[in-house]
């Protein structure tokens, strides 16, 4: 049997120490409110550590992560420290043993100061619609 991954590592920059404590504050809300979901989504780690800086969150995933997840802490961060500018991660979808289909990848861009996206890819969606472009119709 096989075993699926979603691998992720980025950081966001929440201006301050402060909000960066406040930040882990707000993951811990959003994993107790992951935890009550029927079936709770795979989770993620974030962390502050010297090597980023003291105002830098450590986005990653333990095991597998969910990037939708992610998108959604970053968006509640940005609305509670007023964040700007685009901020945007890639993730690498794996598998523990060779099977047809079963890697992918993708990145978000979002617009922090609106909360919308500006651009997204899915590379197992994007490679079915390049090799439907070859087709005979």
């Amino acid at each position: 049997m096989a075993d699926f991954f979603t691998h992720f590592s980025c950081l966001l920059d929440v201006g301050t120490p402060a909000n960066a404590a406040r930040a882990l504050e707000l993951y811990s809300i959003q994993m107790a409110q992951n935890a009550a979901e029927d079936p709770p989504s795979d989770a993620f780690l974030v962390s502050v550590t010297p090597e980023h800086g003291a105002t830098r969150l450590w986005i990653r995933d333990d095991v597998t992560g969910d990037p939708q997840s992610v998108i959604d802490f970053v968006l509640r961060c940005a609305e509670a420290f007023q964040l700007s500018g685009r901020w945007g991660f890639q993730w690498a979808g794996t598998c523990s043993r060779p099977r047809v289909d079963a890697f992918s990848g993708g990145a978000h861009v979002l617009d922090l100061a609106t909360g919308e996206t500006v651009a997204w890819i899915s590379t197992p969606g994007w490679l079915a619609d390049r090799l439907a472009e070859g087709r005979p119709l």
